[in-house]
């Protein structure tokens, strides 16, 4: 059973008009899109294909795709809610823009592409009902080759981001060295994670609204990556953490959209992280900031052989 909050009822194009109460038990899922119409049309039928006891709504932002990705959904999935952006607004604020629409309890951002196992929504609200005191849930992602991915990792750290750049992580797994790439980490069984990957986060409403604007809760200075991290980061200090299960599994091709500029997406993913270091470090800890920077762009130089579409 499906909503459709904000719709004309004739087209179900969005249509003015308050948006709707807060529903118990409603799912909504937001999914930000770019160029990836097969994976996405994948994503769709596992999504509207699951055998969920509740009702879900989902809300598919178009980043200006010119694969057909649009039309694709408006044919083939009606009962989604279509945003077309007319330009790549990003990942943070085309989750802003679906989050804006949603009435459910439970708001699941989800990757295009993802397949989800038909009983993973029902798995997901048992799981985050039983552990009251988690603010969101990330399942175990299986990579095409059925094997499991390496998903989760710490919050940022100086001595962390140093054990990752230099191999030091896996000489010190559970020590401050490894505390960022967390070589150490049991994927097989169900407990906190710091920050997992942002391909499947479903996250409590109530857990967004505890850390400021729940219908944009994505940091927007973070375009494409870390802004997954910021808000995992922010709900960590108001004392809501995410937890991992194992027992949801969800199927990850892993960068459908990225993989199309990789070299612009490294230099952006190192300038994210300095990003990050300059919003949350706190007093003597912010004189390495022009280090970090410095350290950050010369990584990003050498894994994109380059400044053609970075710097």
């Amino acid at each position: 059973m499906f909503r459709f909050p904000g719709l004309c009822p004739d087209c179900r194009c969005l249509a003015d008009g308050p948006i709707g109460k807060i529903s118990l038990g409603l799912v909504s899922i937001v999914i930000v899109s770019w160029n990836t119409r097969e994976l996405l049309r994948k994503c769709l039928a596992s999504v509207f294909g699951n055998d969920a006891p509740f009702e879900i709504e989902v809300i598919v932002v178009d980043n200006a795709s010119h694969d057909g990705s649009a039309a694709m959904v408006r044919e083939g999935f009606p009962d989604a809610i279509l945003v077309q952006n007319e330009r790549n607004e990003g990942y943070a604020r085309g989750n802003n823009q679906g989050i804006t629409l949603v009435n459910g309890e439970y708001i699941l951002t989800l990757n295009p592409d993802t397949e989800l196992p038909r009983d993973a929504l029902r798995k997901c609200i048992d799981i985050l009902d039983d552990n009251s005191e988690y603010g969101c849930l990330a399942p175990r992602l299986i990579g095409l080759d059925r094997k499991p991915q390496r998903s989760v990792r710490g919050f940022p750290s100086i001595l962390g981001v140093f054990g990752a750049i230099t191999g030091l992580a896996n000489l010190s797994p559970e020590g401050p060295l490894g505390s960022y790439l967390l070589p150490a980490f049991d994927y097989d069984s169900e407990g906190p994670a710091p920050q997992p990957m942002g391909t499947f986060l479903m996250f409590k409403r109530s857990a967004l609204e505890a850390v400021g604007d729940p219908r944009r809760p994505f940091d927007e200075a973070f375009p494409i990556f870390f802004n997954e991290v910021d808000l995992l980061y922010r709900m960590h200090q108001a004392g809501l953490r995410c937890l991992y299960s194992p027992q949801v599994e969800v199927l990850h091709a892993h960068g459908a959209s990225t993989r199309q500029r990789p070299k612009a997406m490294i230099w952006e993913s190192h300038r994210s992280l300095v990003r990050f270091f300059r919003k949350h470090l706190r007093g003597v800890q912010r004189v390495w900031i022009p280090g970090i920077a410095i350290a950050a762009n010369i990584a990003a130089l050498v894994r994109a052989r380059g400044f053609r579409d970075g710097a």
